[in-house]
Parts: C-alpha cells; structure tokens; sequence
C-alpha cells in the first residue's frame, strides 16, 4: 500500500484560520503554495516554539503535520 503524501491544498491550506492569514500578511501570504513553500522552514520554527499563529500554539498533531509536509518536500 502507499504513503499517503501529505499536499498543501488538501491539508496544509485548511490549517490555516482566516484571521492567521490576516495577521501575518505582511510577512507572507499563508493561503498562497508559493508563499508558504517559500517560507516552510521559517513557519515550521515558529509552528515549533509556539510563537505563531499569534493566539496559541497549535497541537502536536497540527505541527507534527506540517512537519511532514515541509520534509516530503512542500508538495502542493
């Protein structure tokens, strides 16, 4: 059987609230692949030590996903 492959429109876009878009727009846009392929490593770092998104850090679960996602690549 396959790997599931984890893709950024099927579960790494629906992470993403509307209002963390909002609050970090002047840094990258996080409903864009581009933008957020660009930035991975840079939003993994603040996804990891609980700066971002800026009311609260995400579960383990959340993280561990967009880990995933950033090590098989950033597939869209």
């Amino acid at each position: 059987m396959a790997e599931h492959e984890v893709g950024f429109k099927s579960e790494i876009r629906p992470l993403f609230r509307d209002k963390d878009i909002q609050s970090m727009s002047a840094k990258f846009d996080l409903s864009s692949y581009q933008d957020v392929r660009a930035s991975a490593e840079r939003i993994l770092g603040a996804l990891e030590n609980g700066s971002m998104p800026c009311d609260g850090p995400w579960p383990a679960d959340r993280v561990a996903l967009f880990r995933e996602w950033v090590a098989a690549g950033c597939p869209p």
